[in-house]
């Protein structure tokens, strides 16, 4: 009996304590409590996972930057000696002045004293008659030809400018075409190409001035002859009229006699 009662008050007690701890530990909050967990852990995992993708995708790319780089080269850091000899010649002031301009300051004492630096001899401004009377020349007959002095003066001065600039560009072009050779950059190479398309240009621009120069000169020229050729036309006009009038003058100063000379009778 008594071990009955202690069977008893034995399964008892199981059966309370176990009631108790079932209260206190509820397995599916745990369970669900860790698949939170667990979940969260693997978005956290998956976080990161894709940071690091994007790390490596930023990593790929600059060092594909860096790749094109040492391919082509960074433009800012390609440094071209010709390049400021370029820029002062295209800036330069042209020495070449215009057909207008020319004419307009012709002077006429300078055409009289005109010897083109020792090949022609000067005619001067005065002139010494056979009985020793000194003659000042005219001004306007020399017009024209001080137009062609100026004009041909402006070609002496371009052309020799341009001859010398000419010179300094062609080194230039060396220069730069020597550099071109041993350039490593895609940036150089480009850099190199467009300075030896700016020295192409200023060298024409040299021919361009020598030529306008030259057509100058010309153009005056055949003013002049054109000229000549008016005053001569203007002048038989002139005395065509002159000997028109000159002989109607004669006809009625001296008549001619129509009528029969009379004698007196003795």
């Amino acid at each position: 009996m008594k071990k009955l009662i202690a069977l008893t008050l034995v399964t008892l007690g199981l059966t309370v304590t176990a009631r108790a701890q079932w209260v206190v530990y509820d397995p599916i909050n745990s369970v669900q409590s860790i698949l939170n967990t667990a979940q969260e852990i693997a978005k956290f995992v998956a976080m990161i996972e894709n940071q690091v993708q994007q790390i490596r995708a930023l990593d790929d790319q600059l060092n594909q930057f860096k790749h094109y780089e040492s391919l082509f080269g960074d433009p800012k850091a390609v440094l071209l000696a010709t390049v400021q000899p370029l820029i002062g010649d295209l800036r330069k002031t042209e020495l070449g002045q215009t057909l207008t301009t020319l004419e307009k300051t012709i002077s006429t004492t300078d055409a009289m004293l005109y010897n083109a630096s020792g090949l022609f001899e000067s005619i001067g401004t005065t002139f010494t008659t056979p009985n020793g009377q000194s003659i000042t020349r005219q001004t306007v007959p020399f017009k024209p030809i001080a137009a062609v002095q100026k004009t041909t003066d402006n070609y002496l001065s371009v052309s020799t400018d341009a001859a010398a600039r000419r010179v300094a560009l062609k080194n230039q072009v060396a220069a730069t075409t020597e550099q071109l050779k041993s350039a490593t950059t895609d940036a150089e190479v480009q850099k190199l190409q467009g300075v030896l398309i700016g020295l192409s240009a200023a060298l024409n621009n040299t021919d361009y001035e020598i030529n306008q120069a030259t057509t100058s000169a010309l153009v005056q020229d055949i003013a002049n002859r054109n000229d000549a050729q008016r005053q001569i036309e203007a002048k038989k006009e002139q005395q065509h009229a002159e000997f028109t009038e000159a002989v109607q003058k004669y006809g009625q100063t001296f008549r001619l006699m129509n009528a029969p000379t009379a004698f007196p009778t003795p």
